[in-house]
């Protein structure tokens, strides 16, 4: 594979080249400016969280011009971010904060001032606590909640804001905020998985109607995360396993959008998902997405286990199996994001598909103002030449957002895991552009 002979022009004139950044993980200012309290707010604070918090995160709430002034200078033409919730609606629903409100309004005009194309994604993560204290996406009145959310914020931004992601990583979220624990709210258990996921399932559908809704020549997706999922060799069942781990990582949340329902022919347990339905359910949880956003980072090993239920199957650590691996000890496979996209597209009804965040974490050091992180580069290199790959397979990615911008809080590995294109000096707020970040300047081939 020779990756390094790639070019931007070999792609479609109008492919799309940009980046992504979250709320939480960038603006800080976690109880000022009228916000309130998310769930990530109560995580990482009330009791003391060990690798820190998103208090200040990059202070993205003062530094937006400059930040999104760096995705330009990288020659990028997409800025995708979420909008906070509890920042809107200091309560979850009911009470708006107007200057909260007037901050998003601000970073959209900032983006179109400098010719960049503004992307929302309407739920990152941030909960309202509020909302968590009647149990969050257990409960079935976030239908209502999260309507009213997305009610407000596709009328009040939509004139201006076209393209937009409904939900961000949902098996992440609630996966491990609602089943392991490892995430905000920390909760645990399938009784708390089953409920959450379902109505995850609902709401992403239900925003989906709605900003079609409210806005004119609304571009609508939603976000998926994914991994190629192998077993640790040929028994029986150890593919089995693989294939449970698969069908809850990569087919969960996007086949009840297309009206296929849950993966329960190789997960039967979740038919006690049904528990949770109501009359119209299975029709309420369909919606025909203009695109869906693919989120590529690591390979899984996969072999049988007794736990958890359900599932009766675990990961093999990447740090283990004697392969690369990222700061996190995941498996750097880049290979893996073309089979993603061929996994993705086999879909009948899936139309457009965006790479919607891709990238790789390492130990980076800032010497003398300087980042060389020629990683990072081999990643992009090698996931560029992938995505072209599967262009030239005739499968319809549009465009390539990677993560992130700069170094931020990366949840719950802290600001240890960094993925940023520019370093952040936590204590300063100062950025250094990486080496990636010029490699990645000049790859797009345009002057400043």
């Amino acid at each position: 594979m020779n990756s390094i002979s790639i070019k931007a022009k070999n792609f479609p004139e109008n492919f799309k080249w940009g980046v992504t950044i979250s709320a939480y993980q960038n603006e800080g200012k976690w109880n000022t400016y009228g916000k309130g309290p998310s769930i990530w707010d109560t995580f990482t604070n009330d009791i003391p969280f060990k690798n820190g918090n998103g208090n200040v995160a990059t202070n993205f709430y003062h530094h937006y011009k400059e930040d999104i002034q760096r995705a330009k200078d990288l020659n990028l033409g997409v800025f995708r971010f979420s909008i906070s919730w509890p920042r809107i609606f200091p309560k979850g629903i009911g009470h708006i904060n107007p200057k909260g409100v007037q901050f998003y309004h601000e970073v959209i005009n900032t983006c179109i001032e400098l010719d960049i194309e503004p992307w929302v994604t309407l739920y990152h993560w941030d909960l309202p606590q509020v909302l968590e204290n009647e149990g969050g996406w257990t409960n079935r009145n976030i239908l209502d909640w999260f309507s009213e959310y997305a009610e407000f914020c596709s009328k009040e931004y939509g004139n201006k804001v076209k393209k937009w992601v409904v939900l961000n990583e949902p098996m992440s979220f609630i996966g491990l905020g609602y089943f392991m624990g490892m995430h905000a709210p920390g909760k645990k258990g399938i009784l708390s998985f089953l409920p959450a996921a379902h109505h995850t399932t609902l709401c992403q559908a239900i925003g989906g109607r709605i900003i079609k809704k409210n806005v004119t020549d609304a571009y609508i997706g939603t976000t998926f995360s994914c991994s190629v999922v192998k077993p640790v060799n040929r028994l029986v069942k150890h593919k089995k396993a693989a294939q449970r781990i698969d069908a809850l990582l990569n087919r969960f949340f996007i086949e009840p959008a297309l009206g296929l329902g849950y993966p329960t022919d190789v997960i039967p347990g979740l038919i006690q998902i049904e528990k949770y339905f109501k009359e119209g359910d299975k029709e309420l949880m369909q919606f025909d997405f203009d695109f869906i956003g693919v989120q590529y980072y690591f390979k899984i090993v996969a072999k049988h286990s007794l736990l958890p239920p359900l599932l009766f199957a675990t990961e093999i650590p990447a740090v283990k199996r004697n392969v690369k691996v990222n700061n996190m000890g995941m498996e750097i496979y880049p290979k893996g994001l073309l089979k993603m996209l061929e996994k993705f597209s086999a879909y009948e009804n899936v139309k457009d598909i965006y790479i919607t965040e891709s990238g790789v974490c390492f130990d980076d050091t800032l010497k003398d103002e300087k980042v060389k992180d020629k990683n990072r580069i081999k990643y992009f290199k090698k996931t560029f030449y992938y995505t072209l790959k599967a262009i030239e397979n005739n499968i319809k990615v549009k465009g390539y957002f990677a993560w992130t911008l700069v170094d931020n809080f990366e949840w719950a590995e802290g600001i240890s895991a960094r993925f940023g294109l520019y370093y952040t000096d936590f204590v300063t707020q100062k950025r250094y552009i990486k080496k990636s970040g010029i490699w990645l300047q000049k790859f797009l081939g345009k002057k400043n």
